[in-house]
């Protein structure tokens, strides 16, 4: 038994593996189903280039209607000019003079303080409401700040206007209304000019 046993040790020997199984190999698709996926965020990348999207600028339904009647009190206040510079200049070479005269030269000034009166609300209500808008911005503000002068200017002729007396025994009263009210007119006109060649 014992010899037996010594010869099947010896034949396994030198026999070498009963079988001869090839080592285990991966393929190209387990190999590729084993490799873990790469880890993603559970946040939201940040966009970093920098790009804001533009604001959205509303007007109101009433901000072309006021632009219309600025457009259209500042027409009517040119021939309102001629007149008034007119008549203050008859005043002035022939003082005190004609009652009706001096009554045509008030009744025109008053017309030239209501359409100011109308542009300055309707015009400072739009500078208002456009002001996040950054299109023609520079335009509009230089025109808001001429015509703001101009009706501090007319505010001040107006307070030192001299009455008919006061004319014949202080001239340069007249004078320094002349001027005043010369020069708040040529504000105006600058801001109305501007506004016509300084296109958007």
């Amino acid at each position: 038994m014992i010899a037996v046993t010594l010869l099947l040790a010896a034949a396994l020997q030198h026999s070498g593996p009963l079988l001869d199984v090839p080592a285990p190999t991966e393929s190209p698709a387990f190999a590729a189903a084993a490799t873990p996926p790469a880890p993603t965020s559970l946040f939201p990348v940040a966009d970093t280039g920098g790009r804001t999207r533009p604001r959205a600028i509303e007007y109101s339904d009433f901000y072309g209607v006021r632009l219309e009647i600025h457009r259209a009190a500042s027409y009517a206040t040119l021939p309102l000019f001629v007149g008034e510079f007119a008549l203050g200049q008859t005043l002035y070479n022939h003082p005190p003079g004609s009652s009706a005269t001096l009554t045509a030269h008030r009744l025109t000034a008053l017309g030239l303080a209501g359409l100011f009166g109308v542009n300055t609300v309707t015009g400072a209500w739009n500078l208002w409401e456009s002001r996040h808008d950054p299109a023609d911005k520079t335009r509009r503000y230089i025109h808001a700040a001429l015509m703001f002068i101009s009706d501090a200017g007319f505010v001040a002729s107006g307070a030192s206007a001299p009455s008919p007396r006061r004319v014949t025994l202080d001239p340069g009263r007249a004078t320094t209304h002349r001027t005043i009210a010369l020069a708040s007119m040529g504000v105006a006109l600058v801001g109305y000019g501007m506004m016509l060649i300084w296109k958007k």
